[in-house]
C-alpha cells in the first residue's frame, strides 16, 4: 500500500469517527404535556379572564439547548366562535414581565425549566364574560418555541386543547346547547 493510500484511509476512518461522535450530540427539548398543570384563573373581571398552566420542559438531549423564544397563540377564530377575543402569551414561572417578552433561557442536559401559557379571554358583542363563556366551544392552544443547540435553530409546537367544559366550569357557568 502506498503511502498517499495509508493517509487516505486514515483520513477517512478519523473522519468517520469524528462523525460519528459529534452524530450522537445534541439537544432536544421535550414539552411534559401528560404533567401539565390544571388551567387555573390568574385575573377576572366581569369582561375578561386570564388563565394559566404551568408546563415542564426538559431537555433530554445530551447537549446543552437554548430556547430562544416562546409565546402561546390560541387557535380560536371568529368564525369558529365570534363571543371571545383570545390572547396568548409565554412566561417562565416565577418571572413574569410586563412587556411580553421572552427572555432566552440555557437548558442543560437533563435539566428542566417550567414554562407558563396564559391565556386572556375577552368577551365581546356586549356580552358578560358569564354569557360568552356559557357559548364556548373547545379550542386549541399553541405552546411554540425556538430552540437551539448543536442543531440548527427550529421551533417547535406543544399543542393544548382548552375545553369549554372547563372553561364553564372555571368562571362557574353552564354551557347552553346551540
Amino acid at each position: 500500500m502506498s503511502t498517499v493510500g495509508g493517509l487516505a484511509i486514515i483520513l477517512i476512518v478519523a473522519l468517520a469517527a469524528v462523525t460519528n461522535y459529534w452524530k450522537g450530540r445534541y439537544e432536544k427539548v421535550v414539552p411534559k404535556l401528560e404533567s401539565r398543570t390544571p388551567f387555573k384563573i390568574e385575573e377576572r373581571d366581569e369582561k375578561s379572564l386570564t388563565l394559566s398552566t404551568t408546563i415542564e420542559f426538559r431537555n433530554e438531549g445530551t447537549q446543552s439547548a437554548m430556547i430562544v423564544d416562546a409565546y402561546v397563540k390560541p387557535q380560536l377564530p371568529f368564525e369558529q366562535y365570534d363571543g371571545i377575543a383570545v390572547r396568548g402569551k409565554a412566561e417562565r414561572e416565577g418571572k413574569p414581565r410586563e412587556d411580553d417578552y421572552f427572555e432566552a433561557l440555557v437548558l442543560e442536559h437533563k435539566e428542566s425549566v417550567n414554562l407558563v401559557a396564559k391565556v386572556t379571554l375577552t368577551a365581546r358583542k356586549g356580552m358578560t364574560l358569564e354569557e360568552a363563556v356559557s357559548h364556548m366551544v373547545d379550542f386549541p392552544i399553541e405552546f411554540i418555541y425556538r430552540e437551539v443547540g448543536r442543531s440548527p435553530m427550529h421551533f417547535s409546537i406543544a399543542r393544548i386543547i382548552l375545553t369549554a367544559e372547563e372553561l364553564a366550569v372555571l368562571v362557574g357557568v353552564e354551557l347552553v346547547k346551540d
